[in-house]
């Protein structure tokens, strides 16, 4: 269970990181880039012990799914960017995905 939780821990440092990245204006606001480096490079840190017990290809799968979900989720509330139907429909195979190899492999 610990790696589960450093899994999600490390996502919460990636969708940052990309939240940050967004809000340097593509570095031109470079301490907020600076931060976003810091809050990718925390996640890293925190994934690397997790794909020590969780099969790397299900950890990054999972790590890439519950990303692209909140950060779709952020850029509709924090940026204002909508997703059409078969958008939103795309990204809910993926975290139906991401929630199936949860479900299936074992701790």
């Amino acid at each position: 269970m610990t790696a589960w939780i450093l899994l999600l821990t490390a996502v919460g440092f990636e969708v940052a990181g990309t939240t940050l990245l967004k809000l340097s204006d593509g570095f031109e606001k470079p301490l907020i880039g600076l931060a976003a480096l810091a809050a990718y490079s925390t996640s890293f840190w925190f994934f690397a012990p997790a794909i020590k017990v969780i099969p790397v290809g299900v950890a990054y799968a999972v790590w890439a799914g519950l990303g692209i979900l909140a950060a779709a989720i952020i850029g509709l509330f924090l940026f204002g960017q909508r997703l059409g139907g078969p958008q939103v429909i795309f990204i809910a195979l993926i975290l139906i995905g991401a929630v199936g190899l949860r479900l299936t492999t074992p701790d």
